[in-house]
């Protein structure tokens, strides 16, 4: 199982905060975030941008990863301060 955790705006979008997904059609970060896309409207305008950030076990990516079995994958909006 791969645990994937949305923060801030993608959170409150989608309304949920963490799902638990198989790796068995997830092998990768590009497939896991193609088949979230494709649970509907909402998840689309969610997740298919360019600004959205992902980490993979804390550990920032901005390009596609390979998944395993117990990995965390998190997904949040570009945050700014001043």
């Amino acid at each position: 199982m791969i645990k994937v955790l949305f923060f801030a705006s993608v959170r409150d979008q989608l309304g949920v905060s963490e799902l638990q997904v198989t790796n068995q059609d997830n092998t990768d970060l590009d497939s896991l975030l193609a088949n979230l896309i494709k649970q509907g409207t909402v998840w689309n305008k969610a997740l298919n941008t360019k600004s959205l950030m992902m980490a993979i076990n804390q550990t920032m990516v901005s390009s596609n990863c390979a998944l395993k079995d117990g990995d965390e994958v998190a997904f949040f909006p570009v945050v700014t301060g001043g």
